[in-house]
């Protein structure tokens, strides 16, 4: 079975959008490996975490800020495809 990312997000802090658009990104980006995201609003203030399977591969708390899409995709691709090319988004981030 395909794995399945959540991305949980803060609702008082209106971040629905964000999550939104980084599902949407994953969603165009890995069509053929993922099984879905699943968009969970937390019960926790300022939480912001996206996890593949459970296992947690980032929270804004502990990085003090949110990811950028193109990190965000390279965790992704490193667990669920790591020969894939990402074009301009394997640009290394700083």
């Amino acid at each position: 079975m395909k794995p399945s990312i959540t991305i949980e997000y803060c609702p008082k802090c209106h971040w629905l959008l964000r999550a939104a658009y980084m599902a949407q990104e994953l969603l165009t980006t890995f069509e053929d490996e993922l099984y879905g995201v699943t968009l969970h609003p937390s019960e926790i203030a300022g939480r912001y975490t996206i996890s593949l399977d459970g296992e947690k591969l980032f929270d804004r708390k502990q990085e003090g800020r949110f990811p950028e899409i193109k990190e965000l995709k390279q965790l992704v691709r490193d667990k669920v495809n790591p020969g894939k090319n990402l074009g301009h988004s394997d640009v290394s981030v700083k």
